[in-house]
């Protein structure tokens, strides 16, 4: 299976094989930006599947972090307070 790179420009990718180094120069002359994520997959269409499927994992976990960066205080909020309620009686 051949090794697929990604070019993003606004909101357009552009999927080419990796050893196509010319239509990467040229996409890169363009304004595109070279992303991070390479896979193997069998064809264009499923990289482009894969590489949605990556960023969208990555979408979720940054969401679940933001969310447990935001609950974890608060519960520690909560138990002090708690813990300072039971202490008084």
């Amino acid at each position: 299976m051949p090794d697929y790179c990604f070019f993003k420009k606004d909101k357009q990718t552009v999927v080419l094989e990796r050893p196509d180094t010319d239509t990467a120069a040229r996409l890169t002359e363009q304004g595109y930006e070279k992303q991070f994520e390479e896979v193997s997959a069998i064809d264009e269409n499923h990289a482009l599947a894969r590489f949605a499927d990556i960023r969208r994992e990555k979408r979720i976990d940054q969401h679940n972090f933001l969310a447990g960066a935001i609950a974890m205080p608060l519960i520690g909020i909560l138990t002090a307070v708690a813990i300072k309620l039971f202490r008084k009686k």
